[in-house]
C-alpha cells in the first residue's frame, strides 16, 4: 500500500481529533489537497498559498547554493590568508569546488535543517492545541533564516531564536496571515539583540578553522560595512570618480579590500545568502514576473536607499562634517554603492515584500518601501557599532504599515466624496 493511501486512512482515522491537523499537514505538504470548493467562490485559480510559498523558495534557491560555495570558499580564502597567500578568486577554478561545497554544506545545511524542523514543530504544537490547520506560511520563513545569519551561529541559539520568533511574532497575533512582524526578520532580531557578539563584528562571518596557526581567532572576515564603519580618518574610498575599487589605508599599507565585481557576484563575507547581488537580483525578476513581489516595494525602497545615500554624500561634498568623525566613512560611500554592500538589496526582495506584514494599498506600498530604505541608510551610517539597519527598518515599518493604508484609504474616500459632491451639485 503506498504512502498517500496510508496518510489519507491516518487522516479518516483521525478526522476531528485533535491530531487531525497534524496528519492533514503532512498529507498537504507531500501531494495535492483532495478536497476542492464546491460553492461560493468568486475567482476559481489554480494557485494557492503552498504554490505561493514554493515560488518564492524557487527564487531563494539560487542564493542558498551560493552561499554554500560562498561559506567554503571564505574559509580557504581566510586559510590561505593566515599563511601569507593571496587567493584570487575564479568561479570556475577555486570557487564552485567540491571542497568548498563540502564546508560550505556541513555548516549552512544544519541551519536549515535546524530552522525548519524546530519552526514547524512549534507549528504542529500549535495546529494541535488550537485544531486548527497547519498552514504553508513557514515554508519561506524557513529558508529565510539560514540564508540571514553569519554561518557559524550555534545550531542551539538558532533553534531558540526560531521558537521565539514563531511564537511571539507569528502565533500569538493567530498564526499565517494574522502576524504584524515579519517572523525570519522577529527572529534575526530576536539573535541581534540577545547574542550581538554573535550576529556583528568581523570574526563571525567566516567559518572558523580550529587547526589554523593562531587558533579560531585566527580569522577575520570583515565585512564592506563593518571596514567603512571603523574610522572615518583611515579610510580612503577610490570609486566617487569612476574608481573600480575600495582601496583601505592603515599607515603606509594600501590593500584592496574588495572589488567591485567581488561585492556584485558576492564572493564576500556576510550572511550566508545577502552576498550575491546578481542572484537576488535575478530572483527579484523571477518573483516580479511570477506576480509574487510587489515591484514597487521593491523599486521605492531601492529609490529611499538611494536617496538617503545622496543626501549623505551632499553632506560629505558641502564640508559640513569633518573627515575625523566617526561617521564619515559610511556618509562617503558613493550612493549607489550603498546597494551593492550589505542585506539592503536582500531585504528589499525578500523581507520588505511579505504580502502579510507590508502595506496593501498601490500608493501605501510606494510610501512604505521608500521610507524602508531611508531609514535603513540612515541607521547604516549613524549606527557605526552595527552597521546594517535594514532588518529594524522593515520591522520598524511592519509596525506602521497598517497606519500607512489607513491614511491612504482616507485619502481615496475624502477625494470621492469631493468628486461626488461636486456632480451633485
Amino acid at each position: 500500500m503506498s504512502l498517500k493511501s496510508n496518510l489519507h486512512k491516518l487522516k479518516e482515522k483521525y478526522k476531528g481529533t485533535k491530531m487531525a491537523p497534524a496528519f492533514n499537514a503532512i498529507h498537504t505538504f507531500l501531494y495535492l489537497p483532495n478536497e476542492t470548493t464546491h460553492n461560493g467562490t468568486h475567482i476559481k485559480a489554480a494557485d494557492d498559498l503552498k504554490r505561493t510559498m514554493n515560488i518564492v523558495i524557487m527564487a531563494l534557491l539560487p542564493c542558498l547554493i551560493f552561499g554554500i560555495f560562498n561559506a567554503g570558499y571564505q574559509h580557504y580564502a581566510a586559510v590561505d590568508s593566515v599563511a601569507g597567500v593571496l587567493r584570487e578568486v575564479s568561479l570556475f577554478g577555486n570557487f564552485i569546488t567540491w571542497d568548498n561545497f563540502v564546508v560550505g554544506a556541513w555548516k549552512v545545511l544544519p541551519l536549515v535543517i535546524v530552522s525548519y524542523g524546530v519552526g514547524l514543530l512549534v507549528e504542529f504544537i500549535f495546529a494541535v492545541i488550537k485544531g486548527h490547520e497547519v498552514e504553508e506560511g513557514y515554508l519561506v520563513t524557513g529558508m529565510l533564516v539560514p540564508l540571514i545569519v553569519p554561518v557559524d551561529i550555534p545550531l542551539w541559539m538558532l533553534a531558540v531564536a526560531v521558537i521565539f520568533g514563531v511564537v511571539i511574532g507569528k502565533e500569538v497575533f493567530g498564526g499565517t496571515g494574522m502576524n504584524i512582524l515579519n517572523p525570519a526578520l522577529t527572529i534575526r532580531a530576536f539573535l541581534f539583540f540577545a547574542y550581538p557578539t554573535w550576529m556583528s563584528g568581523d570574526k563571525v562571518w567566516v567559518h572558523k578553522a580550529t587547526e589554523m596557526a593562531g587558533g579560531p581567532d585566527a580569522i577575520s572576515g570583515e565585512t564592506v560595512l563593518g571596514y567603512y564603519a571603523k574610522s572615518g580618518q583611515n579610510l580612503t574610498i577610490e570609486g566617487i570618480n569612476g574608481a573600480a575599487d575600495v582601496v583601505t589605508t592603515y599607515g603606509d599599507r594600501a590593500s584592496e579590500l574588495y572589488s567591485m565585481s567581488d561585492m556584485f557576484f558576492g564572493f564576500i563575507p556576510g550572511s550566508i545568502g545577502e552576498t550575491s547581488k546578481l542572484l537576488i537580483i535575478v530572483g527579484a525578476l523571477f518573483l516580479i514576473f511570477t506576480k509574487i513581489g510587489s515591484w514597487r516595494i521593491i523599486v521605492s525602497t531601492l529609490l529611499g536607499a538611494l536617496a538617503m545615500g545622496l543626501l549623505f554624500n551632499g553632506v560629505v561634498s558641502a564640508e559640513w562634517i569633518g573627515e575625523s568623525s566617526k561617521f564619515y566613512g559610511l556618509m562617503n560611500v558613493p550612493f549607489w554603492q550603498h546597494l551593492i554592500i550589505g542585506s539592503i538589496l536582500f531585504g528589499a526582495v525578500y523581507m520588505a515584500t511579505d504580502p502579510v506584514t507590508a502595506s496593501q494599498t498601490n500608493k501605501g506600498k510606494i510610501i512604505y518601501g521608500f521610507l524602508i530604505g531611508f531609514i535603513s541608510i540612515m541607521i547604516r551610517v549613524f549606527n557605526p557599532a552595527y552597521p546594517e539597519g535594514v532588518f529594524l527598518a522593515i520591522l520598524l515599518m511592519n509596525v506602521f504599515a497598517p497606519t500607512i493604508d489607513h491614511y491612504v484609504v482616507q485619502g481615496n474616500v475624502k477625494r470621492r466624496m469631493k468628486r461626488l459632491k461636486v456632480k451633485t451639485a
